[in-house]
């Protein structure tokens, strides 16, 4: 059914992308026969840059999880009610963008502050991609702006971290095919009268693509020991990803390890003046309320294209939005 709805989701996105280069096209040509149709054009064209922005966003998502769902933490540092205050201020903004995404989310677990804001804080984003999307916020986010808790009306600067874990379900599927297997056949021995010495009935079994052995010489039969050589495979496989699963998560935990509040990713400026800026992407906006209410979609392309080419907005020779 996922598939399914994947694949009709491509359908509508391809009818969408011709119906809007229909419509261009239409215009173009009322422009020809001497239209004033230029602020039709102008709309039109924004409208077509932002639909196929948001698809190349999708394209570039990459990795084993980056279409399951995702499960958000965020801390805040040192600061008081000043960073509890900026953390919750951060969840607002993450809640109201899944909004606009129709994702949907779940609080799991909420630890409020003491006066104002949250201590910690955790929750699921439901929707396809949304760990990939997500990605692009792990790591330290920086606040700076007056202090509504400072009677002198000072300004400070807070931080918060922001962790992000794809939803894994614990089932693990086996799916051993018939290519990579190699079986092969030999004569048992120990114990078993004249038999052993007549038939090559034991089984040995490697898995080439993780060259796992088994092997079974218990009974008389070849199919018998066929059938326990390949239990016993399939319960070494299982054991195998069970320990690639282990071996993801500790990375994903060193990962998160390592974000320290010395390494923010992105600054949320309010004063002296306006802007949002990315440290990894180079990408600055000016339209921070834009942002804090959950438009994070200029900020998670500019992300994916820096992680999938290393440029930056800088590299564009482009204005900033």
């Amino acid at each position: 059914m996922q598939d399914r709805k994947r694949l009709e989701e491509q359908i509508a996105q391809d009818k969408e992308i011709s119906a809007l280069a229909g419509d261009l096209d239409a215009l173009f040509e009322l422009a020809k026969e001497g239209e004033d149709v230029a602020a039709d054009l102008d709309r039109e064209m924004k409208s077509f840059a932002v639909y196929l922005e948001s698809l190349e966003t999708k394209m570039l998502l990459s990795g084993e999880n980056a279409a399951r769902y995702a499960i958000v933490t965020i801390h805040p540092g040192a600061g008081g009610t000043e960073s509890q205050d900026w953390a919750e201020m951060l969840l607002r903004m993450y809640l109201r963008w899944a909004e606009r995404n129709k994702f949907e989310t779940v609080v799991t677990d909420r630890l409020e502050g003491e006066g104002a804001g949250i201590k910690s804080v955790t929750f699921e984003v439901n929707g396809e991609n949304a760990y990939g999307l997500l990605q692009s916020e792990v790591g330290v986010h920086r606040l700076v702006r007056i202090s509504p808790f400072d009677s002198a009306a000072r300004r400070h600067t807070s931080f918060a971290s922001v962790f992000v874990y794809p939803q894994i379900d614990d089932e693990i599927k086996i799916d051993i095919k018939v290519e990579d297997i190699r079986v092969d056949t030999f004569r048992a021995s120990g114990a078993g009268g004249q038999h052993v010495n007549r038939t090559d009935s034991a089984i040995r079994m490697t898995h080439l693509p993780t060259n796992i052995v088994v092997q079974c010489q218990s009974e008389r039969s070849q199919h018998k020991n066929r059938a326990t050589a390949m239990k016993q495979l399939r319960a070494k496989l299982y054991e195998y990803e069970l320990d690639k699963k282990k071996v993801e998560e500790r990375k994903l935990e060193d990962t998160k390890l390592g974000i320290n509040f010395g390494s923010q990713i992105r600054s949320y400026v309010l004063a002296p003046y306006r802007m949002v800026k990315d440290h990894r992407t180079k990408l600055a906006i000016g339209d921070v309320d834009r942002v804090l209410d959950g438009d994070l979609e200029s900020l998670i392309h500019a992300y994916l294209v820096f992680v999938k080419t290393g440029k930056t907005a800088s590299d564009k020779d482009e204005p900033l939005d």
